[in-house]
Order: C-alpha cells, then structure tokens, then sequence
C-alpha cells in the first residue's frame, strides 16, 4: 500500500501569496491577453499560431487542442519559444493532483489550472508540484491559477450546485482558499476580479475568461465583460478565443483588443 499523501506545510501559510511565483509576474504594467487554440485540428492550430507570430500573446491549450493533438502542438510552441497556458482544469484528490503537475511542468509552460472545489491540500499539492518540477528541470516555475467558478454559469446554477451565497460570494471564499495553499492566484469573471485584488493583494493573479469585444456574441458564457471592462477591474491577463480565432483576419483581431487593453 502506497503511504499517504503529504505535502510541506508550508504551502499553506496565510501570509503568502503565491510567492513562489509572484516575483516572475510584471505587476501593474498591463492586462496581457491570452489566445484560446479552440480548434478542432493541429494544422488548423499551426495556422493561428503562424499568423500570430510577433503579436504579444501567450497561447491557451484546452481540452480540444490538449486531448485531439497536444505533443504535436506542445512541440510547436516549444520549438518558437511560445508562452503558453495549460488549462487542464486539475481536480482530484491531492497525490493524483500532485504527480500530474510534475508531469505538465516543462518548457513554455507559463500558467496551469486547476479547480479550486478541488480543496486546499489539493491547490497546495500543486503549486508544491510545479515548483518542485521546475526547480529538477532548472526553468521558471508555471503559475498555477485555481479555477473558482466557471464564467458560463449563472447564479441559479450556482445555487443547483448548493453553493451558498452569490456566484461572486463564492467566487471569493475560494479565492481566500487559493491564496492560503499560495496558487499564484485565480481565474474568475471580471465582475469579481475588483474584489479579489482588494482581498488578496495586487500580486495575487486575476485571469479572466468569457471576454468580448464590444458586438461579439457571447454564446454559452452567462458572465461576460469587454478588454476595456476587465483592464479597468485590474484582471493580469484575459483570455479570448472564439471573437479572435473565428474572425477573417485573427491578427487583426487580436491587435485590436491589445489596442483597448493599452
């Protein structure tokens, strides 16, 4: 029988927040926006990447990209020296969690998720896990942002799961859990982003999802906000996929949101 879990305790220290990593981050400079690869094949992807090319992004693989053609895709951005975030969305118990964030941790990789419902031994189990990979393979450790609640829920959805309070009550209780197992920091919609800053610190890392440019439709994401709306709450980065990925002309597309996050 394996022996039980144990991490250091000192990945639960209240008065940390996430410094493993926080030193890396550029504090207050600018919104950076994150380029979701949501589509189906890896020559569709290279594509995007390649057009891309000498844009200020840093790239997000998800189930799709990760799962259909991820060592192909792995290996692209790699080979360019691309950032990249891996938004594994990790949840299960701590050693499962912990081993699979060593397995992750490698060259590019600037950011990863992992559920935040997950619990606190289970977020300290991976940011110990990133930082350990990191420092055996002599790189910059990844960034791991605890996934509070999805943007595409609203709050009667966030009741049906038995979460008390608002979406943005919740939002915060878990926020405080991430902060506490040192996550480098969160991911939430920009309605909460503000308040996570004020409770947490200015270092603790804000990403946002389910933005849109002014006009784009917002499909299956209830929680939305613009560049220019997530910029002002002082989210770090935002992540955007389909309005740049689906547009005729992505690189214009994506200059024109780095135009409105300047």
């Amino acid at each position: 029988m394996s022996p039980p879990f144990t991490f250091s305790s000192n990945f639960l220290r209240k008065d940390i927040c996430g410094s493993a990593w926080i030193g890396r981050q550029v504090r207050g400079v600018k919104t950076r926006l994150v380029v979701a690869i949501d589509v189906p094949t890896f020559v569709s992807a290279r594509r995007l990447i390649e057009t891309l090319a000498g844009i200020e992004v840093t790239f997000k693989v998800g189930y799709e990209a990760l799962y259909g053609y991820g060592p192909e895709l792995l290996g692209l951005l790699e080979s360019r020296g691309a950032a990249y975030m891996l938004d594994v969305k990790l949840h299960d118990i701590p050693r499962t969690v912990h081993a699979a964030v060593k397995a992750l941790v490698r060259p590019g990789v600037a950011l990863l998720t992992v559920h935040a419902l997950g619990g606190a031994e289970m977020l300290a189990a991976a940011a110990e896990a990133a930082v350990e990979r990191a420092a055996e393979l002599g790189i910059p450790a990844p960034g791991v942002l605890a996934i509070t609640i999805l943007t595409s829920l609203a709050a009667k959805d966030v009741s049906a799961l038995g979460l008390g309070g608002s979406p943005g009550e919740s939002v915060l209780r878990l926020a405080a859990l991430a902060r506490e197992a040192r996550c480098a920091g969160v991911v939430c919609s920009v309605a909460e982003a503000g308040g996570i800053k004020a409770a947490c610190g200015a270092a603790f890392v804000v990403l946002c999802p389910g933005i849109r440019p002014g006009g784009s439709a917002h499909g299956d994401q209830r929680r939305t906000a613009t560049p220019g709306d997530a910029r002002a709450a002082g989210a770090d980065y935002i992540v955007v996929g389909r309005p740049i990925v689906e547009d005729a002309d992505p690189a214009a597309a994506a200059r024109a949101i780095l135009a409105e996050l300047s």
